[in-house]
């Protein structure tokens, strides 16, 4: 949970250019948000269908009629508010754990993104008030489990809205506690949102729980790729390994984009001065196991999957994802059908663009490939802490075995995380599960395969955790020789937080220590210079 915090710039949104970057710092708490001036000029024109609709008395779905299966049923214009209240109310059956607040703060962000592109129908005034709670952090209490990922994640974003509607819970930074909306708004100088024709179904038809997740997912596996890299190289070394496997040559034959890069990557911080490396210069060893020989092969196709997710998701952050859609839009279509040609005259046209089945498989995707990362850390542990394949390091790294076990438990926990892994890469979207009496007959299941990748790529930076406290430990018995620049100060880092291992103590602090180190961008931001440096040389 979060303590008060200074606002420190503004992140204008236009619903078009939403960054992943941009996201993930909204998220923090630190950066307030506004709209530009194209952003609240489309808000009101998309308004102002809307009304005119309502206007000239035409029936339009969501609007002035019944939801899902009671699409049929006119509802009153006297009634037009209640029905919107009442489908947040109503939809808002989720269940389970609730997002943390930064998680909800990016869920938050996504759709007041999406309402910025006009084609909602919400008010000027009803969008000022979900940005004025933004910006003071009234973070309504979402439980993660109750979306199946088409009509949009409907039951989280139903408990956003309610919140903001001074329902519910929300989070209380000032007293950092879950308190009653209604006081929490009220503490704020907010006043609760009142709906108007529309702006329930505005607030609550999209991707944006699978999307918000799975791009937390995705920012941290940009980050763990980049530890991988550094980590595999250090376990290398420990193990007396030879970077030969690396050479430019070999991957320009076989020339994947994420698996040259990761190659570069070990070249980057293996080919530089190291007395490891003169130590065993002619040790006479051929070739080394795949765990060590084939890293640019498996960490490379994590950094193509990366880079196919994230094109995936900058579109879906930017997208409109509401039905009906179009509205604030003239569409000047080339249909021969009447129905849809008047439909799109009146700037209201139903769609599908709420499914979830793009980011659910991207979600899926990144699932899958960054699992690897873990997969064949865990392998190298077994090569570090098994004396029949360490090269002649002490059996689980610690001396007077017996006495001590080392790190033979931690690399149980490696495996255990690993073994879980493989249930949760079972893909999620694969799955549909009819709903609202057959009307939404497919759905995409995303919400789950969201929530799983970021399991996923939790386990996955706690295992190169262990790795990395293991491989610093067999530094320990090679001293006093030096591996190179980069990988010794990754080794320092690790000391700073975590001392050598002479006997056994107590290693869960130690292994959150490290994995401090390695989600915080510490391990990262010592590989990035070398990384980058190494990548401008190839292509100059």
């Amino acid at each position: 949970m979060e303590a008060v915090a200074q606002k420190t710039r503004m992140v204008l949104l236009d619903g078009n250019s939403l960054t992943i970057d941009d996201f993930m710092a909204l998220r923090t708490g630190d950066v307030v948000l506004g709209l530009t001036d194209d952003a609240w000029r489309r808000v009101e024109e998309g308004r102002k269908v809307v009304d005119d609709l309502l206007d000239r008395k035409q029936v339009a779905y969501g609007i002035n009629t019944g939801f899902g299966n009671f699409a049929n049923v006119l509802i009153p214009p006297e009634k037009l508010r209640e029905l919107q209240e009442n489908l947040i109310r109503s939809h808002s059956s989720g269940t389970g754990s609730p997002l943390t607040v930064e998680q909800t703060r990016g869920l938050l962000t996504l759709r007041i993104n999406v309402l910025a592109k006009g084609y909602s129908g919400i008010s000027r005034a009803s969008l000022e008030q979900l940005i004025a709670a933004f910006n003071k952090s009234c973070l309504s209490k979402v439980p993660q489990k109750g979306t199946v990922g088409a009509s949009g994640d409907l039951a989280p974003l139903s408990h956003l809205a309610l919140g903001l509607m001074g329902e519910g819970e929300m989070w209380d930074v000032q007293e950092q506690k879950w308190a009653p909306a209604a006081e929490v708004l009220a503490k704020n100088g907010l006043r609760p949102l009142t709906l108007q024709a529309k702006e329930g179904l505005a607030l609550i038809n999209g991707t944006q729980l699978i999307t918000s997740l799975c791009a937390e997912a995705l920012s941290r596996s940009i980050n763990i790729s980049l530890c991988a890299d550094g980590i595999a190289a250090m376990t290398l070394e420990a193990l007396r390994g030879t970077p030969a496997a690396f050479r430019e040559e070999i991957h320009a034959a076989r020339p994947h984009k994420g698996q040259i890069r990761a190659a570069r990557n070990m070249r980057s911080v293996l080919l530089l001065p190291s007395t490891i490396q003169d130590s065993h210069k002619n040790c006479g060893q051929v070739q080394d196991s795949y765990s060590l020989r084939c890293i640019p092969q498996v960490h490379g196709v994590v950094y193509d999957t990366i880079r196919f997710v994230k094109g995936i998701l900058d579109t879906e952050m930017n997208s409109a994802t509401d039905n009906p859609y179009g509205v604030g839009r003239q569409v000047t279509p080339m249909m021969a059908n009447p129905a849809v040609l008047f439909r799109v005259k009146a700037k209201v046209v139903s769609g599908g663009n709420f499914h979830g089945e793009y980011p659910a498989k991207a979600a899926d995707y990144l699932a899958i490939a960054v699992h690897e990362l873990a997969s064949i850390s865990e392998r190298r542990i077994e090569r570090l802490v098994n004396p029949a394949l360490s090269n002649q390091l002490p059996a689980f790294l610690v001396q007077e075995g017996g006495l001590n076990s080392g790190f033979m438990i931690a690399h149980c926990t490696a495996a255990a995380l690993v073994s879980e892994n493989k249930s949760l890469c079972h893909p999620a979207s694969v799955d549909s599960v009819p709903t609202s009496a057959g009307k939404e007959d497919h759905v995409s299941m995303g919400g789950w395969a969201a929530r799983k990748v970021l399991r996923v790529v939790e386990h996955v930076e706690t295992v190169l955790a262990i790795e990395l406290l293991a491989t610093c430990q067999a530094m320990e018995f090679l001293r006093p020789l030096k591996t190179t620049e980069p990988l010794e100060q990754i080794y320092s880092l690790v000391r700073s937080v975590v001392p050598p291992y002479d006997r056994d103590r107590f290693m869960k602090p130690d292994i959150d220590a490290v994995l401090h180190l390695i989600q915080s961008g510490q391990v990262a931001n010592i590989l990035r210079p070398y990384f980058d440096a190494t990548k401008e040389a190839s292509s100059s």
